[in-house]
C-alpha cells in the first residue's frame, strides 16, 4: 500500500494495524546530535492514548514506546530512528459482527473495493490507532524545533456548537498547564466545563459529536515554505487532512476572509524597535505566498463526529444485500480531546521538514 510516508528531508514512515502485534514508525533525516528525551516522547503519547477519561474510549493501551535504533548515549546519530508501540488491549471479538458488513461512514467499503480484502478488526490500517506512531515521530520533530525556540501549541476550540473564545498565547508552559487541567483539553476553563457536559450527554445517548482543534506555531522564522506546490499552508493542510475524521482545514482568516474587503483583510507591515518586522493584524495566519512571515502561524482543523454510534443503522453487506449494524466495542464519543497531540505532531513534522529544506534556500 502506497502513501505510508510523509515529508521530504524529515521523513516518516508508519506501519502496523489497530489489532496487530504493534504499530510503529521510522523517522529518517533527523540531524545527528539532537538530545532525545524519552520521557517527553512518552508524555506526548500519553495525551493521545485511549482510556484517559469518561469522554474517551475505554480501550486500555499503555502506548509504551520503545526506541529500537537511531540513538546513542541519549542523542540522535543521524541514522533512521525506529520506534515501536505494542498493542496490548485488542478485543477483536468486538468486531466479529461486522466481518462482512460495511459500517456507515467508515473506510470498510472503500478499502474492500480498492484492495479486495480488509481487516475488519477495528479498521486495521484505517484505524486512528495508527496516529500514535505519528505522535511519537512528531515528538522528535517538536524536540528539534524547540532547539530553535519554535513551539507548536493546540487546544480544543469547539465541540459541536460550543465555541471557546480566541486564546492569545503569551507563555507556552502556562498555556499547556491550563489546557491539560481539564479532560477536554480546552484552554478556556469555563468553556471546557460546557464541552465536557455536552460530550457526556451525547455519550449517554449512544451518539457522537464533532469539534475543532485550533493550533498556533510561535517563533517560526521567516522563510519556511517551498513555492509553488509545497507552500507551507498547503503542506499543513495535507498533514491535517491526513488525520482520521478530519473534514476541514483553514488558516488565518480562513473562510471568514472571503466575506471581507481587501482594505479590511490586508496585514499592514510595521518595523519594531528591535528592528524586526511584524504585521498589525494576522489575517494571513503567519503565511504569505506560501512562506512563513514571522508572525504566529494559526490554523483550525475540523473533525467530524465519530462514525461508530451505539444505535442500529441500515447498511449493506459484502454481497450488496441490505443489512443492519449496531456499534459495539469501545469508541470515543468525541475525538477532539485525543486529537490535540495528533494535530501538534503533524504540524511539527511539517515545520521541521521545511526548516531543514530552508537551509539550502540561499548562500
Amino acid at each position: 500500500m502506497a502513501g505510508n510516508s510523509f515529508g521530504q528531508l524529515f521523513r516518516i514512515t508508519t506501519f502496523g494495524e489497530s489489532h496487530g502485534v504493534a504499530i510503529g514508525v521510522i523517522v529518517d533525516g533527523c540531524p545527528a546530535g539532537l538530545p532525545i528525551d524519552i520521557e517527553y516522547i512518552q508524555a506526548e503519547l500519553d495525551k493521545r492514548k485511549p482510556g484517559q477519561s469518561k469522554i474517551t474510549t475505554q480501550r486500555k493501551e499503555a502506548d509504551t514506546v520503545q526506541i529500537l535504533s537511531g540513538t546513542f548515549e541519549g542523542k540522535t546519530t543521524g541514522t533512521p530512528i525506529a520506534m515501536l508501540i505494542p498493542n496490548e488491549d485488542q478485543r477483536s471479538k468486538d468486531y466479529s459482527h461486522n466481518t462482512d458488513v460495511f459500517r456507515p461512514s467508515h473506510a470498510d467499503y472503500t478499502y474492500f473495493t480498492k484492495y479486495g480484502i480488509r481487516d475488519h478488526r477495528g479498521g486495521g490500517r484505517s484505524s486512528a490507532r495508527e496516529t500514535a506512531a505519528r505522535v511519537a515521530a512528531g515528538a522528535i520533530a517538536k524536540l528539534l524545533l524547540k532547539t530553535q525556540g519554535i513551539e507548536v501549541l493546540a487546544h480544543v476550540s469547539s465541540v459541536g456548537k460550543i465555541d471557546a473564545p480566541n486564546i492569545s498565547i503569551t507563555n507556552a508552559q502556562e498555556f499547556e498547564t491550563i489546557r491539560e487541567a481539564n479532560i477536554v483539553r480546552c484552554a478556556d476553563p469555563a468553556t471546557a466545563e460546557e464541552m465536557i457536559a455536552r460530550i457526556d450527554e451525547i455519550r449517554k445517548q449512544g451518539d457522537t459529536i464533532g469539534g475543532k482543534v485550533s493550533c498556533t506555531i510561535t517563533n517560526c522564522p521567516v522563510g519556511l515554505g517551498e513555492p509553488v506546490f509545497d507552500k507551507l499552508h498547503a503542506d499543513l493542510g495535507k498533514a491535517m487532512l491526513s488525520i482520521n475524521a478530519v473534514h476541514g482545514f483553514e488558516y488565518g482568516s480562513g473562510f471568514t476572509g472571503s466575506e471581507m474587503l481587501g482594505s479590511e483583510h490586508n496585514d499592514i507591515f510595521a518595523k519594531e524597535s528591535d528592528g524586526s518586522v511584524k504585521t498589525l493584524t494576522n489575517f494571513s495566519g503567519g503565511i504569505q505566498g506560501g512562506i512563513s512571515n514571522g508572525m504566529p502561524i494559526e490554523f483550525k482543523v475540523a473533525f467530524k463526529p465519530v462514525a461508530t454510534i451505539m444505535t442500529n443503522q441500515n447498511t449493506i453487506d459484502a454481497e450488496g444485500n441490505n443489512a443492519q449494524i449496531q456499534g459495539k466495542g469501545r469508541h470515543d464519543p468525541c475525538v477532539v480531546p485525543r486529537a490535540v497531540p495528533i494535530v501538534e505532531a503533524m504540524a511539527a513534522l511539517v515545520v521541521a521538514d521545511h526548516w531543514l529544506r530552508n537551509k539550502g534556500s540561499k548562500l
